[in-house]
């Protein structure tokens, strides 16, 4: 907690307080980098955020320091945000938020995402989403399987275009908010293992 300026030496006798919330307000992307960087400090697992492959076209020299990118183009479709090693195996995984309080909206994902986490499956990687529902503040692993086959079938007859939340609260795995690491989404994929 924190205490406002009346709480100072001379301000008026009753204490006001403010609640700070560790993360409101960062992206999942925010919230998640500082999760890794945990558990890379603490030597627990080693997973990044991959870079997004660019070509460059056009650049501006102002001053040596200072290189300005005027124009760029991306080299090709990216796959997952994130890949790493923990506990001796292969992680992959993306991270989405919506704010739907419903359903989790399927064109969040791109077809080559979800080949790219088919392909990873396949090879024995643990994929998964790890899904953010901003306006809840809920937050969800979602096995790659079960986003698979919610995929596949959004384009069947009676197929859907997004993932009911009572899918999530059934059978995803809740990912709780905490100090140290900000998301302690390992502790969920300990579950899939």
């Amino acid at each position: 907690m924190r205490y406002q300026p009346s709480d100072i030496a001379g301000g008026p006798t009753i204490k006001s307080r403010v609640t700070t919330h560790g993360g409101r307000g960062m992206t999942l992307e925010q919230e998640i980098n500082e999760s890794n960087q945990y558990y890379l400090a603490h030597d627990i697992a080693v997973i990044h955020k991959k870079p997004t492959p660019i070509q460059i076209v056009k650049v501006d020299y102002p001053k040596r320091s200072a290189a300005v990118i005027r124009e760029a183009y991306f080299r090709q479709a990216s796959t997952t945000d994130y890949n790493g090693i923990y506990r001796g195996r292969y992680i992959d995984f993306d991270a989405k938020e919506t704010k739907e309080t419903t359903r989790f909206p399927l064109d969040n994902f791109h077809q080559h995402q979800v080949d790219h986490m088919r392909q990873c499956l396949k090879q024995g990687g643990i994929c998964f989403g790890l899904i953010k529902f901003v306006s809840l503040d809920q937050l969800y692993l979602l096995k790659a399987s079960d986003l698979i086959s919610y995929w596949d079938q959004q384009n069947t007859a009676n197929g859907r275009k997004s993932i009911p939340m009572s899918v999530f609260q059934q059978r995803a795995i809740s990912v709780k908010y905490q100090l140290n690491p900000l998301i302690a989404y390992l502790d969920a994929v300990d579950q899939l293992i």
